[in-house]
């Protein structure tokens, strides 16, 4: 399970994330319209424009910005295709974090497929050491 949630749900965010951290994608910035906190977590909602004045997007959350986002407040970030997201460039935690998380789900999905090979092998070729024992009916 881990590793499809790890693999599945967060590899092309990760990938993404990974491309802000590098300097990839269009260097811009962004403007907050809105924020939302609740229980201390503030998430905000914006604008985004080029640096070069070409790209806009409109309605975009920031990823690795600074915490609060109040309207009118301003970020630098980075577009890299995100369908929902751009991505601050002060804050390159975001992108070793999903780093770190894509190389958690595949270390899970190694240790899955060595734990079925090393059932299926059990299941075929009996216990450990080769030794099969009498069978069953003989036990009686």
């Amino acid at each position: 399970m881990v590793a499809l949630v790890c693999l599945g749900g967060g590899g092309r965010v990760s990938w993404q994330a990974w491309q802000a951290h590098v300097g990839a994608g269009t260097p811009g910035t962004y403007t907050s319209v809105s924020e939302e906190c609740r229980k201390g977590v503030c998430t905000s909602t914006g604008d985004f424009v080029a640096s070069d004045g070409g790209a806009r997007r409109t309605d975009v959350g920031l990823t690795g910005g600074p915490r609060r986002m109040p309207p009118g407040a301003t970020a630098p970030a980075r577009d890299v295709g995100a369908p929902s997201d751009v991505y601050g460039t002060a804050s390159g935690g975001v992108g070793l974090v999903s780093v770190a998380f894509v190389l958690i789900g595949a270390a899970a999905a190694v240790a899955w497929a060595v734990m079925l090979v090393r059932a299926f092998r059990r299941r075929h070729n009996g216990p450990p050491g080769g030794e099969k024992g009498p069978p069953l009916d003989a036990r009686r």
